[in-house]
């Protein structure tokens, strides 16, 4: 669940807009995708530790998933996918 909150948390960027996650079984892996309006792409940003700003969302999708990628929506907006090992 930590890898599917950071991706729909680093999609989001701390806007408040819609985005809807999708889970789908694969064979060895399980896909995760967050679909979001925003056209700002996810960034690795130094953890704040201190103030509580954030990233670590970015950082954890990586570290966790076989492979992450990002695409740009057909009318704007993003589709931030990891794929993560069984």
């Amino acid at each position: 669940m930590g890898s599917v909150s950071g991706c729909g948390l680093g999609a989001r960027g701390g806007a408040r807009q819609a985005a809807r996650a999708f889970l789908a079984a694969r064979p060895g892996v399980i896909e995760v995708a967050v679909e979001d309006p925003s056209p700002r792409m996810p960034r690795a940003r130094t953890p704040d530790l201190v103030e509580g700003t954030g990233g670590f969302g970015w950082h954890m999708v990586n570290d966790l998933a076989r492979h992450a990628d990002v695409r740009p929506g057909p009318e704007g907006g993003k589709t931030v996918r990891a794929f993560l090992p069984r």
